[in-house]
């Protein structure tokens, strides 16, 4: 007996039902085993700065080390010297960007594909961080573009920055996750303070008030009548989050397990993961610390 117009609707309604809840089923199983893909984004040695310091490649590829037994977490270490002409299809791809380049605001805006794909990013909800001179411009017109992304910016013709022998920057907000297990501690560094801020005004997008800004300050260091952040992190309306260290001038400093940990839990909370009550394990060994040339 031929199936009649009314039961064949049904039996291909039926099939089309099965196929959409299997493609749906493998999608959920491709997205809870598709790991994480976090880009680490250095450059070769600053050519204005002496040996050891801006030492952008070497500390990517041991923030890569500090992170490499993380689960479900592809960590991918790219050379961003030149016109890093494939980054916007790596970012594209990506769930976070970590930068530590020269002078990141100018970097950042310096290709409209570059600075759209960050873009992209963030809207995705992306996690974004910017370590030392990564945080940093010269030129003011470069500043907001970068604000509007990382949260605060060490820019213009009249930002702040000091070398210091010894400081003990302050943990400003020690119950953050990012601090679990991070212990004040006095260390050589250059420091920038006096950031401008992302701001709550969508008229005003710059601030240099911390009240005025969405962003928390996570360490400080004692300055005369202005601000003293060094690091902050921030919650972007978008979902995503950010944070950016102005610190890690020297690369020997990673030597300070404070410091190592600090920049992997603010690297695992931007990818919104777990950050251990005690602190999230640094170990590493003296060849990890080297710089090729010392090797």
């Amino acid at each position: 007996m031929m199936p009649t117009l009314r039961q064949l609707i049904v039996v291909i309604a039926v099939m089309m039902t099965a196929t959409h809840l299997s493609s749906s089923f493998a999608d959920d199983a491709e997205s809870k085993t598709h790991p994480q893909r976090l880009l680490l984004i250095g450059q070769g040695p600053d050519g204005s700065h002496k040996p050891t310091t801006h030492e952008y490649f070497a500390g990517v590829n041991l923030l890569a080390r500090l992170l490499r037994d993380q689960p479900n977490l592809e960590t991918i270490v790219v050379n961003a010297s030149g016109d890093w002409s494939d980054g916007p299809q790596l970012l594209e791809r990506a769930d976070a960007a970590v930068i530590f380049v020269s002078e990141g605001g100018k970097w950042l805006s310096a290709d409209a594909a570059r600075l759209a794909a960050f873009r992209d990013l963030a809207k995705r909800g992306g996690g974004l961080g910017a370590l030392h001179w990564a945080t940093g411009t010269k030129a003011a017109e470069s500043i907001a573009p970068f604000v509007q992304l990382f949260g605060a910016c060490h820019g213009g013709p009249d930002r702040r920055f000091k070398e210091f022998e010894e400081i003990t920057p302050q943990l400003v907000n020690a119950e953050h996750p990012i601090l679990r297990g991070v212990r004040p501690i006095a260390v050589r560094e250059e420091f920038y303070f006096a950031l401008k801020m992302t701001s709550r005004d969508a008229a005003a997008p710059v601030t240099l008030s911390e009240k005025d800004s969405p962003i928390s300050t996570l360490l400080r260091i004692p300055t005369d009548e202005t601000s003293g952040t060094v690091a902050w992190c921030w919650e972007r309306s978008d979902n995503g989050r950010s944070f950016g260290f102005t610190g890690l001038h020297f690369h020997d400093n990673w030597k300070h397990e404070s410091y190592r940990r600090f920049i992997a839990q603010a690297t695992l909370w931007t990818l919104k993961r777990d950050i251990p009550k005690t602190g999230f394990p640094v170990p590493v060994t003296d060849q990890d610390l080297s710089l090729p040339e010392a090797k």
